[in-house]
């Protein structure tokens, strides 16, 4: 399992990262990044410790990445704290999308995706146009396992797959039960539509990610 968007402590989660960790791989993951929720008011520091607690498990099996998750941010910042994050040291940038059970800034996806992040998680109602520069811009839709925001998993799997925009699939953890397994990550997908090349495509899409981080 590759999962890229999982919460701590940092944030609103409730583990410590060593014990989500620990969690992860006793799980079976093989790869994950933490990507705490950040805004203007605390990247530089979630993002510091984020950092050193990754520098110090490198070369374990199970591979961590930092990250961030831009959360309900002015449309109009995204850009700027996009390009702070990777200033700081994130290698996996979420930004939390326009999800159908938060009042998240109307202008959040086109401004995330006009970012360049790496993954628009639970984008809600996408549009047209916001898919298509999605697929321009290659940034992957989120297809989620979480509770609330999975409920547009269907209306983001069929614009994607209509457009070509790429899909990926993430747990966002806040939890231990939010952990997934292959199995109900597959189920998931198929929930919202989606065949089994296509879970087969996201898990690729994954992997291309990690890729990119130079990893």
């Amino acid at each position: 399992m590759i999962d890229l968007h999982l919460h701590t402590l940092l944030s609103d989660g409730v583990l410590v990262p060593s014990e989500l960790v620990a969690r992860a791989k006793a799980a079976g993951y093989r790869a994950m990044a933490i990507t705490d929720h950040v805004d203007s008011s605390n990247i530089e520091g979630v993002l510091e410790k984020t950092v050193r607690f990754v520098e110090s498990i490198a070369g374990g099996k199970l591979t961590v990445l930092p990250g961030v998750e831009l959360t309900h941010i002015p449309p109009k910042d995204i850009d700027m704290l996009t390009k702070r994050a990777r200033r700081l040291g994130a290698k996996i940038i979420v930004c939390h999308g326009e999800t159908i059970v938060e009042p998240v800034a109307e202008g959040t996806n086109l401004r995330a995706i006009e970012a360049g992040v790496d993954i628009l998680a639970h984008p809600g109602l996408i549009g047209e146009e916001e898919t298509a520069l999605a697929k321009k811009n290659s940034v992957f839709l989120e297809i989620t396992t979480r509770k609330g925001h999975s409920l547009a998993n269907g209306h983001v799997a069929a614009m994607a797959k209509r457009i070509g925009a790429g899909l990926i699939l993430n747990t966002d953890t806040h939890e231990p039960s939010d952990l997934a397994t292959p199995d109900y990550a597959l189920r998931v997908a198929l929930g919202a539509g989606l065949t089994t090349n296509d879970y087969e495509r996201m898990r690729e899409n994954a992997e291309d990610l990690l890729k990119k981080t130079g990893l």
